[in-house]
């Protein structure tokens, strides 16, 4: 059976053909629709959006401690966040297939920075699976759970942006679907990393790496493509496309999988005369090639940043680009919706001249015009922390600075929680603006715990933001509505001006979602 299917889609899929059963994530684009795909199309399996990266990588590696084949998404980012566990479960090893799928995005269309997951790849010495299409996509999710069994190890698999959210002819198989079976026996040895235990595993990861280069070299996903002896390219995933458009005569070498099969490179790079290595970001092939003592052309004049288009390996080789005449395009900078809760809250924070220590989501657009009203955006839940180091930075210099930290919901439940403790516990007078629409918006409108929906949009408890602050100690809490600019900018001023922990709570409802949040839990 065939299907058209974009690389999300392709990877629930091949999920749930691998008889995968219990699935988590963290929305972040160009990985979101996998865990939702999951949620909607195969209810049968277990799956939630977590509250970040961290726990999904640890209640997926628990059920596949269990015996239960399972899978965890994010995008590149997110690994930074789950990067904890990822290092140490590359140690203990699974029981039942671990696939850790991490959405790269070349060219930061959604991003903040444009890291490279290979690395990681290199630093935990776990495999990674990098597919170039949809049917990829879905052929190497299954051939990940395989691999993570045999190796008893977790496998990262990496869609880039263009695989993710692209679409093309897939071949579907039947599912071969069989009731989990809890099977945990203990073993101390493996599972539980205390030095001396950690120790003895170190060896073990060490000699697996081994065992994981020599299955490379069979791997089916690695593929050469001979088309001559004058040039051959080494290339990967889905630069491996544009390579085939750009030099439709140049023999290729596609990797599908790291660690790479050096048996198979030293005999392709015999057959041909010049050897090139283009690859999107770090220079990850190119590095080892070179260290194997094989000549190679490659960052010297392929670019180590962005997507590398047919038209960009064209320029770097020096041969003509495009044709014809293209009409100039005006560019229209994504903006914050009409009606949006965050525009009266933004437009107060300009008119006071605020210093805004700002966060990720759809509010990070408070920095463009007409706004300009973000001073700093670094990472998840960073908001709150660059807050506390603004406040007493300004306490040192006798100072009282009017500055406020700005963050979502979905950011606070997701790292944010954790910045605030540090304020209460170190007494700092930290002013925190939480602009609660009730979604995870900038992603696609996922729920999140203060939605009351789960990632398959049915009921679920919701976590009271107020509550939670309280909880933590923050004795200064007010709700004001995002739509009352004069309320808003008292709220602000007061509590800039006291010198304890404050947490203000802009009350909105995300104007796209409202309708839908309505429907399915009867308020908004």
């Amino acid at each position: 059976m065939k299907d058209v299917l974009s690389g999300n889609d392709a990877i629930a899929r091949g999920f749930f053909e691998a008889n995968g059963w219990v699935a988590t994530g963290y929305p972040g684009t160009p990985s979101s629709e996998i865990v939702e795909g999951i949620g909607f199309n195969f209810p049968e399996v277990d799956s939630e959006w977590s509250v970040n990266e961290k726990v999904a990588l640890e209640v997926a590696m628990g059920a596949a401690f269990a015996g239960v084949r399972s899978l965890c998404t994010m995008k590149h980012v997110g690994l930074n966040v789950a990067a904890d566990p990822l290092l140490t479960v590359a140690y203990t090893g699974v029981n039942a297939g671990l696939v850790i799928v991490v959405a790269d995005d070349p060219g930061m269309h959604s991003s903040q920075n444009e890291q490279d997951t290979r690395n990681y790849s290199q630093f935990a010495k776990i495999p990674l699976l990098d597919p170039s299409d949809s049917q990829e996509a879905l052929d190497f999710t299954k051939a990940a759970f395989s691999v993570s069994e045999e190796f008893d190890v977790p496998v990262l698999l990496r869609p880039v942006t263009r695989v993710s959210h692209t679409r093309c002819i897939v071949e579907l198989s039947e599912p071969v679907r069989s009731q989990p079976q809890y099977r945990f026996a203990k073993n101390p040895g493996k599972y539980v990393m205390m030095p001396a235990y950690a120790q003895k595993r170190h060896p073990v990861v060490l000699d697996r790496w081994e065992k994981l280069r020599e299955y490379s070299e069979r791997f089916p996903g690695n593929i050469e493509e001979m088309r001559g002896t004058e040039a051959g390219v080494i290339t990967h995933g889905l630069t491996c496309q544009y390579v085939r458009d750009a030099l439709p005569d140049a023999s290729v070498l596609k990797i599908g999988m790291y660690p790479l099969p050096r048996n198979k490179i030293r005999a392709f790079a015999a057959k041909v005369k010049k050897l090139y290595v283009i690859e999107e970001l770090d220079p990850i092939i190119e590095n080892e090639v070179r260290a194997m003592g094989i000549p190679v052309i490659g960052k010297e004049i392929f670019p180590e940043y962005g997507e590398l288009f047919s038209d960009v390996i064209r320029k770097s080789l020096g041969m003509p680009v495009g044709g014809g005449t293209q009409d100039a395009v005006i560019s229209r900078p994504p903006v914050l919706c009409k009606g949006c809760g965050h525009i009266p809250v933004f437009e107060v924070l300009r008119d006071i001249g605020a210093t805004v220590l700002g966060d990720i989501g759809c509010y990070t657009l408070g920095a463009l015009p007409p706004f300009g009203a973000m001073d700093t955006t670094v990472c998840m839940g960073a908001s709150v922390g660059n807050e506390a180091g603004f406040k007493k930075a300004a306490r040192l210099a006798g100072k009282r600075l009017n500055s406020v930290a700005v963050i979502g919901d979905s950011t606070f439940f997701h790292s944010g929680m954790t910045n605030l403790l540090d304020a209460v516990y170190n007494r700092t007078p930290v002013t925190v603006l939480i602009l609660d629409n009730r979604i995870t918006a900038m992603t696609g409108h996922q729920a999140n715990p203060n939605t009351g929906l789960d990632n398959r949009m049915r009921p679920a408890p919701r976590v009271d933001i107020e509550q939670v602050v309280r909880g933590l100690g923050v004795k200064r809490v007010r709700k004001v509505n995002a739509y009352r600019k004069d309320e808003v900018r008292q709220a602000i001023e007061e509590e800039n001006a006291a010198d304890e922990p404050s947490v203000i709570i802009a009350d909105e409802v995300c104007v796209i979602a409202e309708a839908r949040l309505r429907k399915l839990t009867g308020k908004a």
